[in-house]
């Protein structure tokens, strides 16, 4: 059985507007465990993000509970939040916010640097390991506006990653690719989770969704379908997406 590693209890977000309140997720009540590649889709406006933020403690929830390592994160101040997501949350982005003046490598040992307990020399050395193992290492000098999206992408992963975060969130990190990197970085999340990396992703895309083992569809703010699945093979694809598609079809997608 696998491990829960992060959960969610009765969990609500709401945002006042004219007046009232616009209600975005109502009462979840949602588990994440170990080594899960999860992802939720719904359509555009149904609370995805805004799950993901709250997840990870990156926006406020109203009500409810998001516990981790039993603390609830709702009741974290600030600092123990940003000491949470220096270490053991990572975060990638359908923007990659790279650093303009800071070479690719330089971006990524920065990241390193917030862990205070790592030492520097140590950061570097697994810098230069992430972006090869990414297949960036021959543009590690360059600056971001010097690199394809791809590549930025890439970095931003390697970047999110070299604290060894227990639980990787990620928002639509191919939304702005094209359909050669979107490739490319679906299969690098595909393969950091093989190796045991827990990922979190929101996603429009079903090329993307494909690469779940367990995905959960959002409708209203809240979670009205769940579908697990083996790991991803290449060879099974044209299954899958059947698989999938089907089951999205079945919520009305």
């Amino acid at each position: 059985m696998k491990d829960q590693i992060l959960s969610a209890r009765e969990l609500c977000r709401s945002f006042a507007h004219n007046g009232g309140q616009i209600h975005v997720l109502s009462h979840i009540n949602m588990d994440l465990y170990q080594g899960d590649f999860t992802v939720i889709m719904g359509a555009s406006g149904s609370g995805k993000s805004t799950l993901l933020y709250t997840l990870s403690g990156m926006d406020r929830a109203t009500a409810g509970k998001v516990y981790y390592k039993e603390s609830d994160l709702v009741s974290m101040n600030e600092k123990q939040l940003t000491a949470l997501r220096h270490t053991d949350f990572g975060f990638v982005f359908q923007q990659m916010h790279l650093i303009g003046n800071l070479s690719l490598f330089e971006n990524v040992t920065v990241s390193g640097y917030l862990n205070k307990s790592v030492p520097a020399a140590e950061v570097r050395e697994k810098a230069k390991e992430l972006l090869e193992d990414m297949g960036i290492s021959g543009v590690m000098t360059h600056m971001p506006s010097q690199v394809s999206g791809g590549e930025q992408q890439r970095c931003a992963i390697a970047r999110a990653v070299i604290n060894a975060p227990r639980i990787l969130f990620a928002d639509e990190p191919t939304g702005a690719l094209n359909r050669h990197n979107t490739e490319e970085v679906l299969n690098l999340l595909t393969r950091l989770n093989s190796a045991g990396q827990s990922i979190l992703m929101v996603t429009h895309d079903l090329r993307a969704a494909l690469r779940a083992t367990r995905l959960l569809y959002l409708e209203d703010g809240k979670i009205t379908g769940e579908l697990t699945l083996p790991e991803y093979k290449k060879e099974e694809e044209k299954s899958r997406e059947t698989q999938v598609s089907a089951w999205l079809d079945s919520l009305e997608w």
